[in-house]
C-alpha cells in the first residue's frame, strides 16, 4: 500500500501554457470562484454522491456486523472482533486501488484507497456500537508526482474510545504511523470534505473539469467552508485552464481560512511569477520559506545534509530547532547524538542517543540505536 494512510491530495504546480496575466480588473469573489462558470459548470453543479451517503451503513454491512461482532461484548472485545473480521482474508479481505469510495461502496467492492478504508471502518465501528472518530495525523511531508502535478499526501486514521481501556488507533498503513505524531480529532464534516476533495482531484486528473468543480464545491459548501485544500485545488484547476484571476482568488481564500496553508502560498509564488508581479511573488516566497523553516522534518532533512557534509555545528543547530518543535521524534535525538560524537563529545552523544532509545517505539529500533552508537564510539576511540 502506498505511503500515507489516505491520499488526501493538494495540487501544488500545474504546467500552464496560458498567456500573460490580463490588466488590472475587479477582484474575483469566493462565490464567483465556486460558481465555476468559466470552467463550464452550471449555476448549481451537481455530483453523483450525496453527503449523507459517505458514512451511511448499508444493509449488507449490518448483516456482516450481526455475523462477526457480538453487540453484547465489551468494547475491547467488539473492536478485536471487528478488526479480525475486516482484516482477515477468509472473512473479508481488502484490496487497494486509487479510487475514493463511500463506506458502503468500499465494503461491497472490497476495494478502495486508504481514505475509503478509513471511512468504511468508522462506519462499521459505529454500527457495532463503538465510539469512533476521524483524526488527522501530522506526518512528515510526503510528496509524489502525478502527470504534470506535484501531490502532497495527507494522513487520516481512526481513533476509538474504549472507556477504562483507553483509546485505540486503527491505521490502514500502520507501518507509517507513530504514536509520537501529532494528531487532531476532526468532525465528520471535515472528514467528508476530505472525501469530496479527493474525488475532485481524481476527476481533475481524469480531465473531467466540470465534475472536479462540482466535488470541490461540495467539499466547501456542503461540508466545510474552512477546508483550505479544496480552495487550493480549485485554484489550481482555474490556473490549469489559464484563468489566473480566479486562481488567485481561490488561493487567497485558502489562506484566509488557514493562514498557515503553505501550499496555497507556494501556488501564489508561481502564479504571481507567471503574472509578472515579482514583488508579490517575493512576498509569498518569503512567507513560504519562513513556514518551511518551522517544519521540524525539514530541519531534520537539512541537518542530515549538513551532517553528511561534515558540518556538525549546522546539523546541531537545525536539530535543536526540530526538537523544540517536536520533542518526541527519536531520530532527531539520535542524529543530534551522532553530530556531537563526530565533534568528539562522547558524553553528550551518549545522553542524546539514550534519549532516542527511550523514545523509540520498538525493541528492534532501541537495539539498533544502542549497538550503532557503541560501534561508532569504539571506532572513534580506535582512531585516536
Amino acid at each position: 500500500m502506498p505511503r500515507g494512510v489516505v491520499v488526501v491530495v493538494v495540487l501544488v504546480w500545474v504546467l500552464s501554457t496560458a498567456g500573460p496575466f490580463p490588466a488590472e480588473a475587479q477582484p474575483v469573489t469566493p462565490d464567483e470562484v465556486l460558481a465555476g462558470t468559466l470552467l463550464g459548470a452550471t449555476s448549481e453543479p451537481r455530483t453523483t454522491i450525496k453527503s449523507s451517503e459517505v458514512l451511511a451503513l448499508s444493509d449488507e454491512m449490518r448483516e456482516f456486523l450481526k455475523v462477526h461482532v457480538n453487540r453484547g461484548a465489551t468494547d475491547v472485545f467488539k473492536l478485536q472482533q471487528l478488526i479480525d473480521a475486516v482484516m482477515g482474508t477468509k472473512t473479508f479481505g481488502l484490496e487497494y486501488d486509487e479510487n475514493t469510495r463511500t463506506a458502503a461502496e468500499t465494503f461491497h467492492l472490497q476495494l478502495g484507497n486508504c481514505l475509503s478504508f478509513t471511512t468504511m471502518f468508522v462506519t462499521l465501528a459505529r454500527g457495532a456500537g463503538l465510539k469512533a472518530d476521524f483524526q488527522e495525523v501530522d506526518i512528515p511531508p510526503d510528496w509524489s508526482t502525478r502527470k504534470d502535478i506535484f501531490v502532497l499526501n495527507r494522513h487520516v486514521n481512526v481513533t476509538l474510545y474504549l472507556g477504562a481501556a483507553g483509546t485505540h488507533v486503527v491505521d490502514f498503513n500502520i507501518g507509517d504511523f507513530q504514536s509520537t505524531f501529532k494528531v487532531n480529532q476532526i468532525s465528520d464534516r471535515r472528514a467528508v470534505a476530505h472525501f469530496f476533495n479527493n474525488i475532485g482531484v481524481e476527476r481533475m486528473q481524469d480531465g473531467d473539469t466540470v465534475e472536479a468543480v462540482a466535488y470541490f464545491r461540495q467539499a466547501i459548501v456542503e461540508s466545510d467552508g474552512d477546508f483550505s485544500p479544496a480552495w487550493t485545488n480549485l485554484g489550481t484547476l482555474y490556473r490549469k485552464h489559464g484563468h489566473f484571476r480566479y486562481a488567485e482568488a481561490a488561493y487567497l481564500q485558502a489562506i484566509r481560512v488557514d493562514k498557515q496553508d503553505a501550499v496555497a502560498m507556494s501556488n501564489l509564488v508561481a502564479l504571481y511569477g507567471k503574472m509578472g508581479d515579482l514583488d508579490k511573488s517575493r512576498i509569498y516566497q518569503k512567507r513560504v520559506d519562513e513556514h518551511r523553516m518551522q517544519n521540524p522534518y525539514l530541519r531534520y532533512s537539512l541537518a542530515r545534509d549538513a551532517f553528511f557534509n561534515h558540518d556538525y555545528d549546522t546539523a546541531i543547530e537545525h536539530l535543536k530547532v526540530a526538537i523544540r518543535k517536536d520533542k518526541n521524534e527519536d531520530k532527531f535525538y539520535f542524529l543530534l547524538g551522532l553530530s556531537h560524537l563526530m565533534m568528539g563529545d562522547e558524553k553528550v552523544a551518549r545522553r542524546w542517543t539514550s534519549k532516542a532509545e527511550k523514545l523509540a517505539e520498538t525493541d528492534e529500533q532501541k537495539y539498533r540505536y544502542s549497538t550503532k552508537i557503541e560501534a561508532l564510539i569504539s571506532a572513534s576511540r580506535n582512531l585516536r
